[in-house]
Protein backbone atom coordinates (compact mmCIF):
# COMPACT_ATOMS: atom_id res chain seq x y z
CA UNK A 1 0.00 0.00 0.00
CA UNK A 2 2.77 2.67 0.88
CA UNK A 3 4.83 1.54 -2.18
CA UNK A 4 1.31 2.04 -4.07
CA UNK A 5 1.15 5.73 -2.26
CA UNK A 6 4.74 6.28 -3.35
CA UNK A 7 4.08 5.91 -6.98
CA UNK A 8 1.02 7.63 -6.78
CA UNK A 9 2.51 10.72 -5.24
CA UNK A 10 5.94 10.25 -7.55
CA UNK A 11 3.80 10.40 -11.07
CA UNK A 12 1.89 13.01 -10.13
CA UNK A 13 5.18 15.57 -9.24
CA UNK A 14 6.40 14.22 -12.03
CA UNK A 15 3.09 15.26 -14.37
CA UNK A 16 3.38 18.38 -12.46
CA UNK A 17 6.72 19.22 -13.14
CA UNK A 18 6.54 18.53 -16.71
CA UNK A 19 3.69 21.09 -16.96
CA UNK A 20 5.77 23.87 -15.33
CA UNK A 21 8.44 23.40 -17.44
CA UNK A 22 6.43 23.51 -20.68
CA UNK A 23 3.83 26.61 -19.43
CA UNK A 24 7.89 28.64 -18.76
CA UNK A 25 9.22 27.12 -22.53
CA UNK A 26 5.69 28.81 -23.84
CA UNK A 27 6.39 31.71 -22.15
CA UNK A 28 9.78 32.04 -23.38
CA UNK A 29 9.60 30.98 -26.64
CA UNK A 30 6.21 31.91 -27.70
CA UNK A 31 5.64 35.57 -25.87
CA UNK A 32 9.19 37.20 -24.33
CA UNK A 33 11.24 35.62 -27.29
CA UNK A 34 9.01 36.24 -30.03
CA UNK A 35 8.27 39.95 -28.83
CA UNK A 36 11.63 40.45 -29.11
CA UNK A 37 12.63 39.53 -32.41
CA UNK A 38 9.10 41.54 -33.30
CA UNK A 39 10.58 44.97 -31.49
CA UNK A 40 14.56 44.21 -31.98
CA UNK A 41 14.81 41.99 -34.89
CA UNK A 42 16.73 40.31 -33.73
CA UNK A 43 16.88 37.90 -29.91
CA UNK A 44 19.15 40.53 -27.09
CA UNK A 45 20.91 38.83 -24.48
CA UNK A 46 18.62 38.61 -21.93
CA UNK A 47 16.22 36.70 -24.30
CA UNK A 48 19.21 34.19 -25.21
CA UNK A 49 20.00 33.59 -22.04
CA UNK A 50 16.55 32.66 -20.99
CA UNK A 51 16.29 30.10 -23.94
CA UNK A 52 19.22 28.59 -22.66
CA UNK A 53 18.47 28.81 -19.15
CA UNK A 54 14.78 27.02 -19.75
CA UNK A 55 17.07 23.84 -21.17
CA UNK A 56 18.65 23.00 -17.63
CA UNK A 57 15.42 22.18 -16.01
CA UNK A 58 14.87 20.05 -19.05
CA UNK A 59 17.90 17.86 -19.10
CA UNK A 60 17.86 17.62 -15.13
CA UNK A 61 14.48 16.29 -15.15
CA UNK A 62 15.46 12.50 -15.85
CA UNK A 63 17.97 12.47 -12.87
CA UNK A 64 15.64 14.35 -10.34
CA UNK A 65 12.80 11.95 -11.64
CA UNK A 66 14.46 8.64 -12.68
CA UNK A 67 17.52 8.44 -10.20
CA UNK A 68 20.31 5.19 -10.66
CA UNK A 69 18.97 4.08 -7.43
CA UNK A 70 15.20 3.49 -8.34
CA UNK A 71 15.74 0.54 -11.23
CA UNK A 72 11.70 1.05 -11.99
CA UNK A 73 12.46 4.51 -12.92
CA UNK A 74 15.98 3.84 -14.96
CA UNK A 75 17.04 0.88 -15.96
CA UNK A 76 21.38 0.28 -15.41
CA UNK A 77 20.93 -3.50 -14.74
CA UNK A 78 23.62 -5.74 -16.10
CA UNK A 79 21.04 -7.39 -18.17
CA UNK A 80 20.56 -4.65 -21.02
CA UNK A 81 21.93 -5.48 -24.22
CA UNK A 82 25.62 -4.64 -24.92
CA UNK A 83 25.00 -3.98 -28.57
CA UNK A 84 21.63 -1.37 -27.49
CA UNK A 85 23.79 0.43 -25.22
CA UNK A 86 26.41 0.93 -27.55
CA UNK A 87 24.16 1.92 -30.13
CA UNK A 88 23.02 4.73 -27.60
CA UNK A 89 26.24 5.83 -26.92
CA UNK A 90 27.17 6.22 -30.75
CA UNK A 91 23.87 7.85 -30.72
CA UNK A 92 24.71 10.81 -28.01
CA UNK A 93 28.10 11.31 -29.03
CA UNK A 94 26.91 11.61 -32.96
CA UNK A 95 23.94 13.75 -32.19
CA UNK A 96 26.23 16.05 -29.84
CA UNK A 97 29.21 16.48 -32.24
CA UNK A 98 26.67 17.22 -35.52
CA UNK A 99 24.65 19.44 -33.19
CA UNK A 100 27.62 21.41 -32.41
CA UNK A 101 29.15 21.07 -36.19
CA UNK A 102 25.71 22.35 -37.80
CA UNK A 103 25.58 25.30 -35.08
CA UNK A 104 29.06 25.99 -36.82
CA UNK A 105 28.13 25.98 -39.89
CA UNK A 106 25.74 28.41 -39.40
CA UNK A 107 27.45 30.69 -37.19
CA UNK A 108 27.09 30.26 -33.34
CA UNK A 109 25.54 33.91 -33.17
CA UNK A 110 23.00 33.19 -36.06
CA UNK A 111 21.85 29.86 -34.00
CA UNK A 112 21.52 31.78 -31.25
CA UNK A 113 19.34 34.64 -33.21
CA UNK A 114 22.09 37.61 -32.89
CA UNK A 115 22.99 37.78 -35.98
CA UNK A 116 20.11 37.51 -39.35
CA UNK A 117 21.47 39.38 -42.47
CA UNK A 118 21.67 36.25 -44.92
CA UNK A 119 19.64 32.79 -44.88
CA UNK A 120 21.32 29.95 -45.21
CA UNK A 121 20.52 27.06 -47.65
CA UNK A 122 23.28 25.33 -48.76
CA UNK A 123 25.31 22.04 -47.09
CA UNK A 124 23.44 20.37 -44.16
CA UNK A 125 20.79 23.73 -44.46
CA UNK A 126 19.84 21.85 -48.04
CA UNK A 127 18.71 18.92 -46.26
CA UNK A 128 16.89 20.32 -43.54
CA UNK A 129 15.62 23.95 -42.17
CA UNK A 130 16.57 22.42 -38.57
CA UNK A 131 19.50 20.23 -38.71
CA UNK A 132 20.86 21.13 -35.47
CA UNK A 133 17.10 19.86 -34.14
CA UNK A 134 17.41 16.65 -36.13
CA UNK A 135 20.89 15.67 -34.93
CA UNK A 136 20.06 16.77 -30.95
CA UNK A 137 16.92 14.54 -30.98
CA UNK A 138 19.67 11.97 -31.88
CA UNK A 139 21.20 12.55 -28.68
CA UNK A 140 18.18 12.68 -27.26
CA UNK A 141 17.13 9.26 -28.46
CA UNK A 142 20.47 7.98 -27.10
CA UNK A 143 19.98 8.71 -23.66
CA UNK A 144 16.42 7.13 -23.71
CA UNK A 145 17.68 3.82 -25.43
CA UNK A 146 20.52 4.01 -23.21
CA UNK A 147 18.02 3.94 -19.98
CA UNK A 148 14.80 3.35 -20.96
CA UNK A 149 11.39 3.63 -18.99
CA UNK A 150 8.22 5.09 -19.75
CA UNK A 151 9.18 8.26 -17.82
CA UNK A 152 12.08 8.57 -20.04
CA UNK A 153 9.30 8.38 -23.03
CA UNK A 154 8.04 11.43 -21.32
CA UNK A 155 11.09 13.31 -21.42
CA UNK A 156 10.93 12.99 -25.20
CA UNK A 157 7.62 14.07 -25.55
CA UNK A 158 8.79 17.31 -23.53
CA UNK A 159 11.84 17.37 -25.77
CA UNK A 160 9.74 17.86 -28.66
CA UNK A 161 7.30 20.24 -27.88
CA UNK A 162 9.91 22.98 -26.41
CA UNK A 163 11.84 22.41 -29.89
CA UNK A 164 8.91 23.07 -31.60
CA UNK A 165 7.74 25.85 -29.91
CA UNK A 166 11.34 27.53 -30.60
CA UNK A 167 11.65 26.64 -34.10
CA UNK A 168 7.75 27.84 -34.61
CA UNK A 169 8.69 31.40 -33.14
CA UNK A 170 11.98 31.12 -35.13
CA UNK A 171 10.37 30.19 -38.65
CA UNK A 172 7.79 33.47 -38.00
CA UNK A 173 10.67 35.89 -37.72
CA UNK A 174 12.81 34.48 -40.47
CA UNK A 175 9.72 35.01 -42.76
CA UNK A 176 9.28 38.37 -41.23
CA UNK A 177 12.99 39.13 -42.73
CA UNK A 178 13.22 37.01 -45.86
CA UNK A 179 9.44 36.67 -46.95
CA UNK A 180 9.40 35.03 -50.21
CA UNK A 181 13.09 33.94 -50.52
CA UNK A 182 12.51 32.07 -47.00
CA UNK A 183 9.11 30.63 -48.63
CA UNK A 184 9.92 29.22 -51.41
CA UNK A 185 12.88 27.92 -48.97
CA UNK A 186 10.33 26.06 -47.11
CA UNK A 187 8.45 24.96 -50.40
CA UNK A 188 11.85 23.24 -51.26
CA UNK A 189 13.40 22.11 -47.35
CA UNK A 190 11.18 20.12 -44.81
CA UNK A 191 11.44 21.53 -41.44
CA UNK A 192 13.22 18.73 -39.80
CA UNK A 193 13.46 15.91 -41.86
CA UNK A 194 12.50 14.20 -45.68
CA UNK A 195 9.12 12.17 -45.69
CA UNK A 196 7.26 10.77 -48.39
CA UNK A 197 4.92 12.79 -48.27
CA UNK A 198 7.22 16.38 -47.93
CA UNK A 199 8.88 14.94 -51.67
CA UNK A 200 5.28 14.73 -53.37
CA UNK A 201 4.45 18.27 -51.64
CA UNK A 202 7.68 19.54 -52.87
CA UNK A 203 7.50 18.68 -56.15
CA UNK A 204 3.62 19.11 -56.85
CA UNK A 205 4.88 22.66 -55.89
CA UNK A 206 7.65 22.79 -58.37
CA UNK A 207 5.72 22.49 -61.21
Amino acid sequence: MKWKLGMSKMLGTYFISAFLILAIAFIIFRVIVRRTYLKRGRLTFIATALESLIWGPFFCFPYIYNPPSWPAFWRRDQGQNLWLAYAATVLIVLGLVLGLASMAYLGFRRSCGQQVDKLRQTGIYGLSRNPQVVTFSLMILGVVLRWPSWYALGWVMIFAAMIHMMVLTEEEHLRDVFGDEYARYCRRVPRYIRTPAYKRAASQNSR
